[in-house]
């Protein structure tokens, strides 16, 4: 399956999906114009993926420093997905990367951690400015 690559805009996060080495991460932030056409060809290419993956394993990195609630609900999509994987038998990890001066994406984290049931789930602090 070819990886999946779309750079970050002003509105939308950067996809770096590494299909190949079952890397996978959404960085920057998000608040597209229209969330469903953002996200439904990441979750189409996801599907893809996640068919194929059955007992393997794969992580991924959330490194989001804003989202809004449209894209929240896409977010939360995407955990579900994750640890429907998971609970067929993939080992899934999934790494919340926050800013440690920022509360509120930790304590985002830290609900939608709470949310998994058969993934994996770090909540880590971002190393630094990029």
């Amino acid at each position: 399956m070819p990886n999946l690559k779309i750079p970050a805009t002003e509105r939308s996060p950067e996809v770096d999906f590494d299909f190949d080495n079952h890397r996978l991460r959404l960085k920057g932030e998000s608040y597209p114009e229209d969330v469903a056409a953002f996200y439904g060809p990441v979750f189409e290419t996801l599907d893809g993926y996640f068919d194929g993956l059955r007992d393997g394993a794969c992580c991924f990195d959330f490194e989001l420093v804003y989202f809004n609630s449209s894209s929240a609900k896409a977010i939360t999509s995407l955990l579900e997905k994750l640890d429907k994987v998971a609970a067929g038998g993939a080992a899934v990890t999934v790494n919340w990367h926050y800013d440690e001066e920022d509360d509120t994406m930790r304590q985002l984290g830290e609900e939608f951690g709470e949310d998994l049931e058969h993934a994996t789930f770090h909540l880590e602090r971002m190393a630094g400015e990029e």
